[in-house]
């Protein structure tokens, strides 16, 4: 298995902001470890069009302090809005549908998410697959005209308005007069589906019962100039995928029969898979190493 770290590739780049990949093509150990990542960075006022996933995944907020998702989950037919800030860490179920938005000013800066997931149910192992109900992706407007007016009970006109007014693709920006019509967030709710982390700590469902919907936990190591985070294993046959967050560093990983198989220079932006079992170490380099880490449990 080829553990090398690797950086995220563009897959799609708007006025609203850009979605990055880790391909399982780049990174052959998403396939066999079931995991996945993206990255979502958008602009202020940037918009990425409602949508949902073949799989479940936590994203963690890198940069930005005006965030926003709007998410429905499975079962259920309401909307929740939440306020999303650096540090956040969000739980998306599998099927949940969500929507982002940077409800920065036009000099405030970007908003930055990571998503690291499991992919044992995904059309492609190793990634994300999206579907969106907006836009001309959308899955909705794949359907005719008529199906859609006699589902919704509406005109043909109003049918065609609703899945073909929207020409965006991914991500969007929105104008000032639009940004108004953004729903505002609820307190409860992002007290209830948002867990921040500003320090080290290693998050559960226990700490974090909302996890439980997606089935990971998370981990944020922060190590000062020339620390040492020692040696540790999962027990529980699950896996680690470790994003290094900020800072540089080395990353040492052993597995089967004591083999030393990954031995590396890390930087901020670096993605790697620790398989199960596999013990790992990190040692920070001269302006320390921070890794947020997603392991493929709850518990």
């Amino acid at each position: 298995m080829d553990l090398t770290p690797k950086q995220a590739q563009k897959l799609f780049e708007g006025d609203g902001g850009a979605y990055y990949i880790w391909s399982s093509s780049d990174v052959p150990a998403l396939v066999e470890a079931k995991v996945g990542a993206g990255k979502l960075v958008l602009q202020p006022h940037g918009f990425a069009l409602p949508h949902y996933a073949d799989s479940s995944k936590l994203g963690y907020v890198l940069q930005g302090d005006d965030g926003l998702v709007g998410m429905v989950f499975p079962n259920t037919s309401e909307e929740v809005v939440i306020k999303l800030k650096k540090g956040d860490v969000i739980p998306i179920p599998l099927g949940s549908v969500s929507w982002w938005f940077n409800n920065g000013g036009s000099n405030s800066e970007e908003l930055v998410v990571v998503f690291l997931g499991e992919t044992t149910r995904a059309y492609i192992p190793g990634q994300f697959t999206y579907f969106f109900v907006a836009g001309t992706l959308s899955l909705l407007g794949g359907f005719s005209t008529e199906f859609v007016s006699k589902s919704y009970n509406i005109t043909k006109d109003e049918a065609d308005k609703i899945t073909k007014s929207q020409t965006g693709v991914l991500i969007i920006k929105l104008g000032e007069d639009e940004k108004t019509k953004i729903p505002k967030p609820s307190e409860n709710s992002t007290h209830k589906l948002v867990h921040n982390i500003t320090c080290a700590t290693t998050l559960t469902e226990k700490e974090f019962p909302f996890l439980k919907q997606a089935g990971l936990s998370a981990s944020l190591i922060k190590l000062e100039a020339n620390a040492i985070s020692s040696p540790t294993y999962t027990t529980d046959a699950t896996v680690q995928l470790v994003y290094v967050a900020g800072g540089s560093g080395q990353i040492q990983i052993v597995g089967l029969n004591g083999q030393l198989v990954l031995d590396t220079e890390v930087t901020a932006g670096d993605l790697l898979v620790v398989p199960r079992f596999f013990m790992v170490a990190k040692l920070a380099g001269e302006n320390g190493l921070e890794c947020f880490s997603v392991i493929t449990s709850s518990q």
